[in-house]
């Protein structure tokens, strides 16, 4: 009797002591299910982050209780398809991870470059006689002078004019020798107005008046009165500044982006509150072989005259580039021999996917190719994204197919 009252003593231990375990897990899953939230318990991972999981609540050898690791914060998952990268929604969260939609949309780029003034090249004129002579008197006799169309700018004695001129009356009449001595005249530049005294008779004058050949600014004067000259020599400069050239040094790798008749906005560093509109009238043929810049040329009118050459300019050139998918510049991750963005495909999951670019322009970058419009890309954290999550097993895998 003793013996079988021993052995119901210890039944009814082991019962108690099951019940009690019951109880406890029973308490433990309740928590855990707490824990999640009422979702499902995937599983319980080792409390100091060995690599041991079980399926039910338990303790390790330091009597700690495992933690339950809930299905949606599995950063394992569901396996993810071959080439793409899953991420709990946790450390998504945690990353700041942030996403933008590609769009087809009309870009346009802003090429600056650095300008200086320069006087228009077709509106210079120098006074250079065809006959020798001496300055008797100056009547412009200052650089920067404005002068008009047939002013006159010195009175000349020259006895080369002075023969032709006895020539020209003595042949008066006679057919012929008079053509002679006109053609003579004209050869040299001969004013027009003394011309017109010699028609009528008049006794040619022993000085004659040289005019303008243009209206503008003399920018140069050699000119000295009393001095001689010989035929050739320049003795005034003259420029017409109504209109001023923009010379515009622009980078070899944005000439594809400028093009003749594009519009421009020029900023002189003198006035940067008033903007100049042109267009680019010229682009010269050649690139600097050390600047690595080609030169453009714009043509600005100037009829206040305050225009000066070799001012410093600022020109910025809008450039339209057409309609294209584009994605912001940070969705792009580039290693210099491919340039890769993350797709968002939902749910964590992401996938790196090689692109084709074209031009940036504000902040936005063309997709050539591999990416339609409509699809999501991650805009911020990619960097972060392969270091939290071993992209790079993912790129390899994604570029496996091109030997590398």
């Amino acid at each position: 009797m003793s013996m079988d009252r021993h052995r119901a003593r210890i039944a009814l231990a082991f019962l108690v002591f099951l019940a009690a375990f019951s109880l406890g897990a029973v308490a433990q899953a309740q928590a855990a299910n707490d824990a999640c939230k009422g979702g499902k318990v995937k599983y319980y991972r080792n409390p100091m982050g060995a690599p041991d999981t079980s399926p039910v609540p338990k303790k390790d050898s330091m009597g700690m209780d495992y933690i339950p690791v809930c299905a949606e914060d599995d950063p394992a998952g569901p396996a993810p398809a071959a080439g793409t990268v899953k991420l709990s929604l946790d450390k998504v969260q945690r990353l700041g991870v942030r996403s933008a939609i590609a769009e087809e949309m009309a870009l346009s780029r802003t090429v600056r470059a650095f300008a200086t003034l320069q006087f228009d090249e077709r509106r210079q004129y120098v006074v250079a006689p065809k006959f020798g002579g001496w300055i008797e008197k100056l009547l412009v006799n200052a650089t920067g002078d404005p002068v008009r169309r047939g002013q006159t700018l010195f009175e000349v004695y020259s006895p080369e004019l002075n023969v032709l001129q006895q020539e020209y009356l003595v042949a008066r009449g006679v057919q012929g020798r008079q053509q002679v001595a006109d053609n003579r005249l004209r050869n040299l530049d001969y004013p027009e107005a003394e011309f017109d005294k010699l028609r009528r008779g008049e006794l040619p004058p022993r000085v004659i008046g040289f005019p303008s050949p243009a209206s503008g600014t003399v920018v140069e004067k050699k000119a000295i009165e009393g001095a001689r000259f010989q035929p050739g020599d320049v003795l005034f400069r003259i420029v017409d500044t109504s209109t001023m050239w923009v010379i515009a040094d622009v980078y070899e790798q944005d000439l594809a982006f400028v093009k003749a008749g594009d519009s421009a906005k020029i900023t002189i560093n003198a006035w940067p509150d008033r903007p100049i509109a042109g267009r680019v009238a010229y682009i010269y043929p050649s690139v600097g072989a050390k600047s690595r810049t080609a030169r453009l040329r714009i043509e600005v009118a100037n009829p206040d005259g305050l225009l000066r050459a070799d001012m410093a300019a600022t020109v910025e050139i809008e450039s339209p580039l057409g309609k294209a998918v584009a994605v912001p510049e940070s969705a792009v991750i580039d290693s210099g021999l491919r340039q890769v963005v993350l797709v968002e495909r939902g749910q964590g999951l992401y996938e790196p996917r090689r692109v084709e670019l074209g031009a940036h322009a504000g902040g936005y970058v063309q997709v050539r190719a591999g990416l339609r419009a409509g699809e999501r890309v991650v805009t911020s954290a990619t960097f972060l994204i392969d270091a939290e999550s071993n992209l790079r097993a993912a790129l390899a895998a994604f570029t496996a197919g091109d030997g590398q």
